[in-house]
């Protein structure tokens, strides 16, 4: 994260400075995801937080995997959470943990709470619970609140041994059954569950609820600071009630910060599942999701993903932030990073009737004005080019300066052309167009100084080639498609991705990288799409749409 402070970095300062709860300590931080699907945009943000207040107060980012419900939970997900932390750039060293390697000492912590009467075996179904929960005015209630402590240890270790089924019972913090913290009313922090577990196979059919492990968690790994997203503010009560009546080694202190919003997209885990399992999109990397994976298909960079959290800042208040500032900050970056190339999307042939049959001629062309050490690449142009069909009209509209009998207009780089006249199929649809070139203007200055109004870009019919293209844009029509009342799959856009075949790319994007960003002059930026590109069939993707954002006709084959 960025070095400015931050009400977190403000807490910390003070905790490490003399007097303070931490003082002579190092900083140790966590990121702690669950393995049940992958991080997204949001994880970015708590990520870069946490790694960040390590770094920026020289301190350690331990790496958890807070496996504490094996329900949906797998070691693919473990491993694509790690690739995208690399991927942002930060590394946790040797201090890399699963929640799950604790279950022995939770177990034992659990014990330790019976022993003390602070925790009991309740046989009261979850239905029951619910019902017996209470309100403002009224205490939740548990007939087995008063049970012996001889009996719970017992039945406690019944049920670690398996001797009930799924549900029976459950072991419950015994600490305020009339606390207007509804967190407090003798939270649940152990249940039976036999599923196998990624980490820990059969060895387990109990398993600890997530408010009783996390604390755990963090003290038996000396963490100091444990920043987690707003919603776990009410939690924190409970996080330190653990912290105080188990003999943990440390006391860590949680601070909690806003999560990310962002519009026009989800960021439930539960509802980025269901858009795969429905088929909305074609997994977790689909381009058009908020995961890390599909941005960085999409074609975003790291840099560009950790601009984004550092200019909206850490904050304790909800906010939802615009998609169309996430794609700022690609769109600035490429500017000043990605190489241009010329590439037709809805090629029209172009016939310049009086250069010369057979010649081929060689332009040099810059590959970023934004950077000239980027140095240069050779285009090469003849008689026969593709142009954008949007970029000729037999009949002009108004202010339309591109092609149109009659006309003159500069081919980048190359030369200026008039229009004569153009070609239609039976369906009156235009598909060539004849013009002669000026001789005199190569690299597009007219000898006589006469002003052309538009540059329009092209490819050489002899060594183009063609590829697939993907237009990808915003994955639901609603700004707000996340909030719990919205049909959010009802929302999905029909045209959320456009797939162009046989578009026209210069050649030097043929053998390009995968991966790698480009330009393509007026049209968007757009990357080789990696997973989908072969040698024979190359595809690539639209990252993000110039401020002119370019749309295909309804036309489009």
């Amino acid at each position: 994260m960025n070095q400015s402070s931050n009400f977190i970095f403000d807490i910390i300062e003070q905790d490490i400075a003399p007097g303070g709860q931490f003082f002579g300590k190092t900083v140790h931080t966590r990121f702690p995801p669950e393995p049940n699907g992958y991080l997204h945009i949001g994880h970015a943000k708590a990520l870069e937080i946490d790694f960040g207040a390590a770094e920026r107060f020289g301190g350690l980012c331990n790496l958890r995997m807070d496996d504490t419900n094996p329900t949906k939970e797998d070691e693919e997900y473990v491993d694509a959470i790690k690739e995208d932390i690399r991927w942002l750039g930060h590394d946790w060293g040797d201090r890399f943990y699963y929640a799950s390697d604790y279950f022995e000492q939770m177990y034992e912590f659990a014990k330790e709470l019976i022993t003390k009467g602070l925790a009991y075996v309740c046989e009261q179904t979850p239905e029951e619970v619910r019902l017996n929960r209470g309100d403002l005015s009224t205490p939740a209630k548990s007939p087995f609140r008063d049970r012996p402590i001889e009996e719970s240890m017992a039945l406690f270790e019944k049920m670690r041994d398996g001797e009930f089924e799924d549900g029976k019972m459950t072991l419950r913090a015994k600490i305020d059954l009339a606390s207007g913290n509804f967190n407090m009313r003798d939270p649940v922090i152990y249940r039976i569950n036999r599923i196998r577990h990624h980490n820990t196979g059969d060895r387990w059919c109990i398993y600890p609820m997530y408010d009783f492990a996390h604390p755990i968690e963090d003290a038996l790994e000396g963490i100091t600071h444990s920043l987690c997203s707003l919603e776990f503010e009410a939690h924190r009560p409970l996080y330190d009630w653990v912290i105080n009546h188990c003999s943990v080694p440390c006391k860590p202190r949680q601070i909690e910060f806003a999560r990310l919003g962002i519009t026009h997209t989800v960021m439930s885990k539960r509802k980025l599942r269901n858009l795969i399992e429905q088929g909305i999109v074609d997994g977790w990397d689909d381009p058009r999701m908020p995961t890390l994976c599909g941005l960085r298909r999409r074609g975003y960079t790291p840099s560009s993903i950790r601009t984004f959290h550092e200019r909206n800042g850490v904050s304790k208040v909800n906010s939802v932030v615009d998609y169309a500032f996430l794609e700022h900050c690609l769109r600035e970056e490429l500017n000043r990073t990605a190489f241009r190339a010329m590439a037709v999307l809805q090629p029209i042939t172009l016939i310049i009737e009086n250069y010369p049959e057979n010649q081929t001629e060689v332009f040099t062309v810059e590959n970023n004005p934004e950077n000239p050490e980027d140095g240069t690449r050779e285009v090469s142009f003849s008689k026969k080019l593709f142009i954008e069909a949007d970029d000729f009209q037999e009949v002009p509209e108004k202010k339309y300066f591109r092609l149109f009998p009659g006309n003159e207009v500069r081919l980048k780089s190359a030369y200026v052309v008039k229009c004569i006249r153009c070609e239609k199929d039976s369906a009156g649809k235009v598909h060539t167009v004849y013009a002669t070139y000026d001789p005199d203007s190569r690299g597009g200055n007219t000898a006589d100084g006469r002003k052309i109004k538009s540059t329009i870009h092209w490819v050489d019919a002899d060594t183009a080639f063609n590829a697939t293209v993907k237009l990808y844009d915003r994955l639901f029509d609603v700004e707000s498609p996340d909030l719990a009342d919205c049909d959010y799959i009802a929302h999905v856009r029909d045209d959320s991705v456009i797939t162009i075949e046989n578009a026209k790319l210069e050649a030097s994007l043929r053998d390009c990288p995968d991966q790698a960003r480009f330009q393509f002059m007026r049209l968007g930026y757009f990357c080789k799409d990696a997973k989908s590109s072969n040698p024979d069939e190359p595809i690539f993707i639209r990252s993000v749409s110039l401020k002119d954002s370019f749309r295909p006709k309804n036309d489009t084959p």
